[in-house]
């Protein structure tokens, strides 16, 4: 059985004098693409229940974080297990009512005090509690994570029926600016249009960016299906009619399993 000390063993030797070419040649900035693809390989890996893939897929992103704290290591930065230090010390002090006397009860309690914790770790430097939200995310997933960051400070909709209100009145704004041909405007309320129904998914408890992400794959395997039989037909699909193409939609949603 390999321990963890052995995977980071192997990442040094390939990053040493006898290594691999490639390995030898990354820096931080070059394994970025490769830190974010094996992220989204997980949640994929997530979303299909296989706990096989799974851990293959934890695996290769654990691969990257001990790639990465080996080139911190080389550079003098800190090491591997400095790194999992700081993670440890973190945990249990942003754990109180765990590891500590705090009495927190419930788990919006929790997310409270959890940020408050944050502010008083970087010295009150930190002006606002939507610092901590990474620029690089998704937008869908981002404005989520944004949302809910101001909702725990009170800054929400009273109930799930003021959102949708706010959705109509998104709506209606954005007709407005599509009726005045208006190019700039349309853009600035679809964005609003849809940073709201992205609070209406939050209010739901729904994750818009896994929502989304299921809409496109049923997307895809219906217009396969059309593809499909309009090859069946020998026809190009660049001849299909409007009509004919919606008579195979509304099939596959019938035919496909699971889409309704």
């Amino acid at each position: 059985m390999k321990t963890f000390q052995d995977l980071t063993d192997i990442v040094a030797k390939l990053r040493g004098p006898d290594g691999c070419p490639w390995d030898k040649q990354q820096t931080h900035q070059s394994l970025k693409p490769f830190l974010i693809e094996e992220a989204y390989e997980v949640l994929d890996a997530l979303d299909e229940t296989d706990p096989a893939k799974l851990k293959e897929e934890l695996g290769d992103l654990l691969f990257q974080v001990v790639l990465h704290a080996q080139l911190a290591k080389e550079a003098g930065n800190f090491t591997i297990d400095e790194v999992i230090e700081t993670v440890a010390e973190k945990m249990t002090r942003r754990h109180p009512h765990v590891f500590g006397d705090a009495n927190l009860t419930t788990p919006q309690e929790v997310l409270i005090n959890w940020e408050q914790i944050k502010k008083e770790e970087k010295g009150g430097s930190k002006t606002s509690v939507l610092e901590g939200v990474p620029r690089q995310l998704p937008s869908l997933l981002r404005a989520h994570r944004l949302q809910e960051k101001a909702a725990r400070l009170g800054f929400d909709h009273p109930t799930v029926d003021d959102a949708f209100a706010k959705v109509q009145e998104e709506i209606g704004e954005f007709e407005v600016a599509f009726r005045q041909g208006n190019a700039r405007e349309m853009e600035e309320e679809l964005g609003d249009l849809l940073f709201t129904l992205v609070n209406m998914a939050r209010f739901l408890e729904v994750n818009p960016e896994d929502a989304l992400g299921k809409t496109i794959v049923k997307f895809i395997s219906r217009f396969r299906y059309i593809e499909e039989k309009m090859a069946e037909r020998g026809r190009p699909f660049n001849e299909a009619t409007l009509e004919e193409m919606d008579a195979l939609w509304e099939e596959a949603k019938t035919v496909l399993s699971g889409n309704k």
